[in-house]
């Protein structure tokens, strides 16, 4: 009897046989498969929590390597943004601290010039050439402070047309000649006069007048400022070069972070707020190119490397 019902039903039987089998196979992958997808989710949570250690079963390693990775990825932006925050806070802190002493100057000068009239012609022309150099470097920390708002919410956008470099290069070096004779210092420049780049003018200007402002912060008085410029490998080299104290490699790493200064001891008259290197380097990026920085044997140097492009 059972054998003939087994026979006149073998198909169903098998058939019900192979749905069982089939439902167990999904059974314990479908258990598989969720065992291992709230093995990545508990990764995932411990990627968002800081300083959770990510542990996945074996099967899951280069998932757990990856996860990883991201981790310090974003420990290490978090990182560099908190330490970037701290540097602008405490910049801001010290404008604000360095602008109440030519602001105290500016009001004391003006305020006995107001209650001597009849002071010494020679007397009076000291006192307001004293108030107005203070008020120009009142005026200058003014600007640092514009200059921090307006790097965290310019938004970069290039207008590329040919530009002749030399030319940009004799405009920038005849620009900075009156800072250039306070310092005693001077400009060389060697360059073919028909070398051209394709790049965004003003803003190639600002990286240029950004590189020779700090090369003239820092030089050594009655020194020459070397500028070069030619064709290397594809690439359009433009070297600045400055006679002065020699950078420690700690600080070379940094230098084009956002509101480092080189000056630890905050120098008032030296340097700004920290983001003229940060900048020129961001714009050297949008070109394509990059800005790499050496100083060795009291000599610095701030190469711009932008790509020639075919036009």
């Amino acid at each position: 009897f059972y054998i003939d019902t087994f026979r006149r039903n073998s198909d169903l039987i098998w058939f019900g046989t192979i749905c069982l089998v089939s439902l167990l196979l999904f059974w314990l992958f479908f258990r598989w498969f969720v065992r291992f997808f709230n093995a990545i989710n508990k990764g995932i949570d411990a990627l968002l929590q800081e300083n959770m250690q990510i542990s996945l079963p074996q099967e899951l390693m280069p998932i757990e390597r990856k996860l990883h990775l991201v981790q310090q990825t974003l420990q290490n932006r978090e990182r560099a943004t908190r330490e970037a925050e701290q540097r602008k806070n405490d910049m801001v802190m010290y404008l604000a601290h360095d602008i109440k002493t030519p602001l105290t100057s500016v009001i004391g000068y003006l305020s006995l010039l107001s209650e001597a009239p009849e002071m010494p012609a020679e007397q009076r022309a000291k006192y307001i050439g004293i108030t107005l150099d203070k008020a120009q470097r009142l005026e200058q920390l003014i600007d640092e402070f514009f200059e921090i708002t307006r790097y965290n919410f310019q938004q970069q956008q290039l207008t590329l047309e040919t530009i002749n470099l030399y030319y940009m290069l004799v405009q920038l070096t005849d620009e900075f000649y009156p800072l250039l004779q306070a310092h005693g210092n001077t400009i060389k420049l060697q360059a073919p006069t028909e070398l051209t780049v394709y790049g965004d003018a003003d803003k190639l200007a600002r990286v240029f007048n950004n590189i020779l402002k700090n090369a003239v912060a820092y030089s050594y008085p009655n020194t020459p400022i070397c500028i070069t410029a030619k064709i290397e490998e594809q690439n359009l080299e433009i070297n600045f070069l400055n006679q002065g104290q020699t950078i420690r490699p700690q600080k070379l790493q940094s230098i084009f972070e956002k509101f480092f200064r080189l000056d630890s001891a905050r120098a008032s008259n030296t340097g700004g707020a920290g983001l003229g290197l940060a900048i020129a380097q961001e714009i050297a990026h949008l070109h394509g190119g990059e800005i790499t920085a050496s100083s060795a044997d009291e000599i610095t140097c701030f190469c711009v490397r932008l790509p020639v492009k075919n036009r």
